[in-house]
């Protein structure tokens, strides 16, 4: 415990402290904005990203048409191998022939042999008429009120994407989808707003993000491979060194809501293929970039220790610790060694649950009834990082990138190797 608790400290208080003043920053920064009326209300085009999600398109697309946003919206919904999923389809273009309201627009743009998300997202981009385009999944539905706040934040020039928040749908299907709405809820809306305070947003999620169309053509659009969406966050941030105004906020408050695996064995191979995502995109894809000269210090700094350190070596680390005292120590000294750090961690997330219940969180009588699961995060949080281990493993030895279900395997055959 004197190695373990002072490695701990000095490696997740500085985190702790950028979050915590951050939220703070950013709950005095949203009062002030609340009381600025906006007249920013350029065309909007809303790339939906379709496969075989079928009737979930049209809660998607309505979610879209509802929107309280008084600019022109346009919905183009780009279903990726429309032969083999006609159903989706015919689900998208019974909606567009439809639902119809004043400044809302829906188009179905059909891919009749199989690209994957990135050709998919990347033909819808190049269909976009509005200066803001907004990437969204099919299976995924928004507040009515989404489009009014994330637009509002490209009033500043400086301002290329915007990350969305989503929240967990299915939150009572079962153990695992209460164990990741806690840590949507803490990690996502939680975690990414006070860290988007200081520019050090991580990742702009590719169920939900939004981009300025000019700059979002300029860098290339999406590219081939999986984790589009890290992918694309670290290509932008390579601009900041040359452009320091350049920002990536979060908007906390425009809301998305998505159906979260509900059972062990879809969750497990959702994980495998994020985290062994990390490590291709880190130390195959992009390492010649992470670069003081490309991402500025600060941005730097931060990626090395809460990217590289704490998402590709904290795992091999912590189970490496774990495994050791298990071989070394007896079994009384293991369980009581456990319980301590089960207590550590539990305070951890019990705090940062408690800043978002009352700093956050839109909808705080929905979120408390979280936290009667909070005593089995812990426990979930070392599931999750046991599997990151293997993910890793799996992406070193067998390049399992490019093994996604993201695309066909004759398109990820072709991407160029790294």
């Amino acid at each position: 415990m004197m190695m373990f608790v002072p490695m701990y400290l000095a490696y997740e208080m500085p985190l702790f402290a950028l979050i915590t003043l951050g939220v703070l920053k950013w709950r005095r920064a949203n009062a002030k904005l609340l009381k600025q009326p906006s007249h920013y209300f350029p065309k909007v085009s809303c790339i939906i990203t379709c496969y075989a999600e079928g009737d979930a398109v049209k809660t998607t697309i309505e979610s879209l048409v509802e929107q309280t946003y008084p600019g022109e919206v346009e919905i183009i919904a780009v279903v990726d191998g429309a032969v083999q999923n006609k159903h989706t389809y015919t689900v998208a273009s019974f909606c567009m022939k439809n639902i119809k309201r004043a400044k809302r627009h829906i188009r179905v743009l059909p891919k009749w042999q199989r690209g994957g998300r990135v050709s998919t997202l990347n033909a819808g981009l190049d269909a976009a008429k509005g200066d803001i385009v907004v990437n969204v999944d099919a299976d995924t539905s928004f507040d009515n009120d989404m489009l009014c706040r994330i637009v509002r934040l490209f009033e500043d020039p400086n301002v290329p994407a915007v990350g969305g928040a989503l929240r967990v749908r299915n939150v009572t299907s079962s153990i695992w989808t209460r164990m990741q709405a806690i840590e949507y809820l803490v990690s996502m809306q939680g975690g990414k707003t006070g860290l988007a305070q200081w520019n050090l947003i991580n990742n702009i999620s590719g169920a939900f993000g939004a981009f300025r169309k000019d700059f979002l053509k300029q860098i290339g659009g999406w590219d081939t491979h999986t984790a589009e969406d890290l992918d694309l966050t670290i290509r932008i941030k390579q601009y900041f060194k040359r452009h320091p105004n350049l920002k990536i906020p979060y908007a906390t408050l425009a809301i998305g809501h998505t159906d979260a695996p509900d059972d062990f064995k879809t969750l497990l191979w959702q994980r495998l293929r994020w985290d062994g995502d990390l490590l291709f995109l880190y130390f195959r894809k992009h390492w010649p970039a992470f670069s003081p000269k490309l991402l500025g210090w600060k941005s730097f700094l931060f990626t090395l220790l809460y990217g590289f350190l704490q998402n590709v070596m904290l795992p091999f680390v912590v189970l490496v610790y774990l495994i050791v005292t298990m071989i070394i120590y007896p079994w009384q000294f293991i369980v009581s060694l456990s319980l301590v750090i089960f207590t550590l961690y539990f305070f951890t997330i019990a705090y940062f649950y408690t800043l978002v219940l009352l700093g956050v969180s839109e909808r705080p009588k929905q979120d408390l009834k979280l936290a009667v699961w909070l005593p089995l995060y812990p426990i979930y949080s070392m599931i999750m990082r046991t599997i990151c281990c293997f993910a890793l493993l799996n992406e070193l030895v067998r390049r399992s990138h490019e093994e996604s279900s993201m695309a066909p395997w004759w398109v990820l055959k072709k991407g160029q190797k790294f």
